[in-house]
This record gives C-alpha cells, structure tokens and sequence, in this order.
C-alpha cells in the first residue's frame, strides 16, 4: 500500500522534474533569441530583428505548454525572466521600426514582466541614441529621449512593495540615471553640432570677404 502511493508520489515528481529543464532550456532560447533581436535592431536589420522575435514567441509558446499544469514551476523565476527579455525586445523592435508598441496581451506575458521589460528598454533607447548621434541624426535622437523620458514618468506611478513588482523600483531608478546621461551626451552633440555650423559661417564669410 505505503510502496504504491510512494510510487505515485515518484512519478509525479519526475514529471514535475521534466517540466522543470524543458522549461528552463526553453526560457534559455528565448532569452538568446531576444538578446540577437536587439543586436538586429541596433544594426538596423529589421528583418532578422522581426525573425528573432517570432522564433522567441514560438519558444514562448512552446514553455508556457510545458508548464500549463505546474503552476509551482511557472512561477519560479525563469519564465518571467524571459517575459521580461521579450519584452524588452518587442517593444525597441516597434520602437525603431514605427510600429505599435504591443500590450501584455498581445505579447502573452504576465502586467508584471511586462513593467519590468520595459524598464530595462530604456538601456537599448539609450544605445540607439548614442547610434543617432554618431550619424549627426540629433532631431530623432531628441524624439528617443522623449520616448525614454515618457517611459520613467509612466513607470514611477508604480509604487508598490517589491514583493509585488519584482525589482520594478530599482530598474525605474536606474531608468532615471540613464535619461540623464543621454539628456547630457544629446546636449553635448547639439551644442557641438552648432558650434561646427558657426565656425562653418564664420569661414564662408571670411572667405567672401577675400
């Protein structure tokens, strides 16, 4: 009797425990699939970058059909770590394409996972400005940094105890930070760019005057 409920007991813990590495596997996939999106994205390969996206929604798909029945498991930290990193990377993906951004239903993750992705999209805004203005692109990188500064206010309202926003205080500080080191490396590229268009005037003028 104690023999065949024991048994039972060992193979539902060795289901359980198969659930557990195909999930982690599969939330390994998506987070390498999200993180060579963003390198997509940067380079402005948008197609590979939209490619990446759908292969980490199928792998998406793939863990939340692993765990549907081992709610214990869901929730240890794995999978909302990799709903935060797709996330994080579809929403850069509409940003820098002119897409919508999607909504936690749209993306099937957790409002949660959804908050703390988007806290860590403003360290890929920041990237993608420092790209803007190696390009002399200062207009649309003062676009970006509005779209940043939006991101922190909207973020800020959100003040519960971490226990139910999972770090979400932390990242919207750090989001803070890097606001205002790209307002001051904009303003740094702005001022330079008109110091240049000056000098450019001042050496056309001289050269009239010859």
């Amino acid at each position: 009797m104690i023999r065949s409920i024991i048994e039972n007991i060992r193979e539902e813990l060795e289901e359980k425990d198969k659930a557990r590495e195909q999930g982690i596997t599969l939330s390994r996939e998506v987070v390498r699939n999200c993180r060579v999106s963003m390198q997509h994205v940067h380079k402005m390969e948008l197609e590979r970058a939209y490619s990446m996206i759908q292969t980490a929604r199928d792998n998406m798909e793939k863990m939340m059909s692993v765990l549907k029945n081992q709610p214990d498991i869901f929730y240890a930290g794995f999978v909302e770590h990799a709903q935060q990193e797709f996330t994080e990377c579809s929403v850069i993906y509409a940003l820098v394409s002119g897409k919508s951004i999607p909504e936690p239903g749209e993306l099937k993750v957790e409002p949660v996972a959804y908050l703390n992705g988007l806290g860590d999209v403003g360290g890929e805004i920041k990237r993608h400005i420092l790209d803007l203005i190696r390009q002399g692109m200062l207009d649309e990188g003062e676009r970006y940094l509005s779209i940043m500064e939006e991101l922190y206010t909207s973020l800020m309202v959100f003040d519960y105890p971490d226990a139910m926003t999972h770090g979400l205080r932390a990242k919207t500080d750090r989001l803070r930070l890097l606001l205002e080191i790209s307002r001051g490396e904009l303003t740094a590229a702005v001022r330079q760019q008109k110091l240049e268009l000056a000098m450019q005037a001042l050496e056309t003028e001289f050269r009239s005057r010859k």
